[in-house]
């Protein structure tokens, strides 16, 4: 039993990224890259689900980024739903380029340390650009895990929510949610007199599924935009659930929805 607890903890090691281990030799990085990739833990601690984003690699020369950010604004929006980037490989690292509009560039560094066909593990850093000035910038240490589903087709049509628990975020249990092919969804809520009515008092409502990373974004009319993050656990036999790992006081709480589809 404590030649399997050493053999846990080595492996464990392995896919701690380390900033000074940039230099690190990875085998057959180009090839290994391929498919999607999404946060499992930022800087040692569990990636909250407000913080994943996805990345699929493509090839080894192109790929697409996936993302919907908490620290958004009116002049920094930060969404992106498969947005193509350049890749370029050499060694352990990866330098991945993007244009989200005219005026914006992202440039997105890695340092892999560890590489296999479930995780990985690199110093990341990611800078955002605004007319070829540095508008915002981080550096982190990132596992990844490899994601193998792929829910962007099975979440269109109407769902109606059967069971919440956790914390209450802006989706309660009194919810009916339509998702369309272009990216727009209807939102449907139970009246006093128990029959469902479409929220009809947004400017904009719209998601993305990439992997099993689901985004929604929407305003209200004369309010702020407001967004909420979700990761599909499951979609079976026209059930569905959902779970997210939410900051809470004291630290962190794992919130979970479940869904019935509707026809």
């Amino acid at each position: 039993m404590k030649k399997v607890f050493l053999a846990l903890a080595v492996a464990a090691m392995a896919f701690v990224g380390c900033s000074k281990d940039d230099d690190k030799t990875i085998d057959n990085l180009a090839e290994k890259i391929i498919g999607k990739w999404m946060e499992a833990e930022i800087n040692g601690q569990p990636a909250l689900t407000n913080d994943k984003t996805v990345t699929t690699f493509l090839s080894n020369t192109k790929a697409t980024l996936s993302t919907s950010r908490t620290n958004f604004s009116e002049t920094q929006v930060q969404w992106s739903a498969h947005l193509e980037l350049d890749v370029n490989i050499s060694g352990n690292k990866m330098t991945l380029t993007g244009h989200p509009d005219d005026n914006v560039t992202i440039v997105q560094k890695y340092s892999v340390t560890a590489i296999d066909d479930a995780q990985m593990s690199a110093n990341f850093k990611h800078t955002r650009f605004l007319n070829g000035e540095t508008i915002s910038h981080k550096e982190q240490n990132n596992r990844y895990v490899k994601v193998t589903a792929d829910y962007s087709d099975a979440v269109l049509g109407k769902w109606e929510c059967t069971e919440l628990t956790g914390i209450e975020t802006y989706n309660d249990a009194n919810a009916r949610l339509e998702f369309y092919q272009d990216g727009t969804y209807n939102y449907w809520r139970k009246n006093g007199e128990g029959q469902w009515e479409a929220v009809t008092n947004r400017e904009f409502q719209n998601y993305f599924v990439d992997g099993t990373l689901l985004a929604t974004r929407w305003k209200n009319l004369g309010e702020e935009e407001l967004r909420e993050w979700w990761e599909i656990a499951s979609i079976d036999d026209n059930e569905m659930q959902w779970t997210a790992l939410r900051s809470a006081e004291g630290g962190t709480v794992v919130q979970t929805m479940k869904w019935v589809k509707v026809n």
